[in-house]
């Protein structure tokens, strides 16, 4: 054999895939020990896995997803599925912050994670016909509306799911995490008002979200308990978008110029509310008071910095891939409510 041929053969020997075979032969265990590794570690001793594991990182082994699904039924993949237009996903913070934790979570399952976005009805039917071939394994919600379609298709097509937030008028058969939206609201409004505000307005979020719903329930359950009147001239709706944030700040100053602090459902619209007051002349907190939720970048990027409520993201994501995964197990849906927390910062 020449030298050329030699090194020849040598290239090709480092460019073919390494195989199960190969792992097994590192590792000294059968190939039965490492595809029981590969595929949950069931029935494997400590150490057996531990051989697999080290042998898996010397010689770069990656699972042929395609060849395991021919065999598992399964695609070993999972869906993230927001439900909103494709430019609310760049301009809300709060998505982005979401995606990554979930990634991240379903990562350390070596779980890759597909976004998919169904702001429309076309993007829609693309998705569900797409995720009801089979092509994921389960389906992580975000943003899901009343009156959605989506969740009852992918309900009837036997899709594990599990929503961000409470599904409106579904929760009994999707399991779903949510923080706990009418606690962190109460915790607002009870702040505004020990700081000495008696004319506090709100901008509640969409209604067919169960944000809006139950946030706009805690800012009245409050003012009830504080004494303080119903008003609905204090009461302004937005789309949880900076833009709606200030033109719903436009509206309460028209109908309540005596307004002295305002609840928002977001701090993405709590910014655009600042935007109207500084243009009306009303200086933050001194004149009025501002409370966001989320505490997402948006609040600090603020000026001055916002005073929110804060959502355990990393938490409601750890959570939601959990629970996807009992689900795609076979468990029965099931809920976590997971508590908020009040950040006062410099606009209260």
């Amino acid at each position: 054999m020449t030298r050329d041929s030699s090194r020849a053969g040598r290239t090709e020997s480092r460019r073919r895939p390494v195989t199960i075979h190969d792992v097994a032969r590192e590792a000294g265990v059968s190939r039965g020990t490492v595809s029981r590794v590969l595929n949950g570690g069931h029935y494997v001793s400590p150490a057996a896995r531990a051989a697999v594991d080290a042998a898996i990182r010397r010689t770069g082994y990656v699972v042929n997803r395609h060849a395991r699904s021919l065999i598992t039924g399964r695609s070993d993949s999972v869906a993230f599925l927001l439900t909103e237009p494709q430019e609310r996903f760049f301009e809300d913070p709060n998505f982005s912050v979401l995606l990554r934790s979930c990634t991240q979570a379903l990562a350390d399952r070596d779980l890759p994670l597909l976004l998919m976005i169904a702001g429309t009805e076309d993007e829609r039917r693309r998705n569900l016909r797409y995720i009801g071939a089979g092509h994921v394994d389960g389906v992580l919600l975000v943003s899901s509306h009343s009156g959605d379609p989506v969740v009852a298709r992918l309900d009837e097509a036997g899709v594990p799911v599990v929503a961000c937030g409470k599904p409106l008028g579904q929760s009994a058969r999707i399991s779903y995490v949510a923080a706990d939206d009418r606690g962190g609201a109460r915790e607002m409004v009870r702040h505004l008002y020990a700081s000495g505000r008696r004319r506090i307005a709100t901008v509640a979020g969409p209604a067919d979200t169960p944000g809006g719903v139950e946030r706009l329930v805690g800012y009245h359950e409050t003012l009830a308990e504080c004494g303080l009147p119903a008003d609905e001239a204090l009461v302004a709706v937005g789309d949880y978008s900076r833009a709606s944030g200030e033109t719903a700040a436009e509206r309460l100053l028209e109908r309540a110029p005596d307004l002295d602090a305002v609840f928002v459902a977001s701090d993405l619209m709590a910014q655009g509310v600042l935007d109207a007051l500084e243009r009306a002349g009303r200086r933050v907190p001194e004149d009025v008071a501002v409370g966001g939720f989320d505490d997402s970048p948006a609040a600090l990027a603020s000026r001055p910095r916002l005073t929110t409520i804060r959502q355990p993201w990393d938490r409601i994501s750890t959570e939601m891939v959990r629970m996807l995964l009992a689900r795609m197990a076979g468990e029965e849906p099931s809920a976590v409510i997971l508590p908020t927390e009040l950040v006062p910062r410099e606009s209260t």
